[in-house]
């Protein structure tokens, strides 16, 4: 089991190594996230070679640190991906809840608040942390169980007033809580020797890495930010009044936004070209695809767009 521990913890580092290397835009809450995985897996990996009660419990507070912290930074994920904007407070409280849920969590092998009692086990060679529940623990219940809900009903109401891109990243969202929510339920009902945990923190990994990777060529209409000082029509601008033209669900890929912008700079197809390093038959093929998405036919009906969408 311990081999099987660190598999997971190289694993959990390679999806990082390999989130900083392909993805452009980096979210710093999808970054603590992927750190806090790497985090539980090393309670995970320490814990199964620990050989006395106290380190045992000492790398069990840090995989529960990880856990906190994959929650609070798993749900400003999703609010993120799902296109809502929040207050900078919410992260502060949310770290502020999590900071007491794990001063609550400390108290193990001191008070028996959380566990009144920790035994060792020794299983296919790995140490097993035998626990008895305290009267705090049904605390901790509470409040992973809060985010999962948190988590469903941001997804679905994004859905409802379509603030997400498109539906199956909407699925792919639910599907990786569902996956978490399903094997943490099974964990606390089976007695298993293994923390199967760690295979699924593994699966939301990857799966956001895939969505992640997914989305980073698409931009929402709101997420463009509009200028106009002294009264100057500026090129941000003219973009977000040219996308919201666009029917509710459409969007553009980010190539095309680099493209668009060339346009509006008055730029050629052969220096639009070499701006963005690809062929003139290459930005030909945008163009095309960017005029069929916004309906016109010219460059001079694209301006028409921001001129008449006041």
């Amino acid at each position: 089991m311990t081999i099987a521990y660190g598999l997971m913890l190289l694993i959990s580092i390679v999806i990082l190594i390999v989130y900083c290397l392909v993805i452009k835009k980096k979210e710093k809450w999808i970054i603590v996230f992927y750190v806090s995985i790497c985090l539980v897996q090393i309670g995970y990996l320490l814990l199964s070679i620990s050989k006395t009660v106290e380190l045992a419990l000492l790398f069990n507070k840090i995989t529960y640190l990880g856990q906190i912290t994959l929650l609070i930074s798993m749900f400003l994920n999703i609010v993120s991906i799902c296109g809502f904007k929040y207050k900078k407070k919410l992260p502060i409280l949310l770290f502020t809840v999590g900071g007491v849920m794990f001063m609550i969590i400390c108290t193990s092998g001191y008070l028996p608040w959380y566990y009144k009692d920790v035994t060792l086990e020794y299983v296919d060679g790995a140490t097993k942390l035998i626990k008895e529940y305290g009267p705090l623990h049904i605390v901790y219940l509470f409040y992973v169980l809060t985010y999962f809900c948190l988590m469903i009903i941001v997804i679905i109401r994004s859905i409802n007033v379509k603030k997400v891109a498109e539906k199956k990243q909407a699925g792919l969202l639910i599907a990786i809580v569902l996956c978490n929510i399903i094997m943490w339920i099974i964990e606390k009902f089976i007695d298993w020797n293994f923390e199967f945990l760690s295979v699924s923190y593994i699966l939301s990994e990857s799966m956001l890495l895939f969505l992640y990777w997914m989305m980073q060529d698409y931009v929402r209409k709101d997420d463009l930010i509009s200028y106009n000082e002294n009264g100057i029509i500026t090129k941000e601008e003219k973009i977000k009044r040219i996308l919201s033209t666009l029917p509710e669900g459409i969007i553009l890929s980010s190539r095309q936004i680099d493209v668009l912008k060339g346009i509006l700079d008055g730029k050629s197809r052969k220096e639009i070209a070499s701006d963005l390093y690809l062929s003139e038959n290459t930005i030909k093929m945008h163009i095309s695809s960017l005029y069929r998405v916004l309906g016109v036919s010219n460059r001079n009906e694209l301006r028409s767009l921001f001129k008449e969408n006041k």
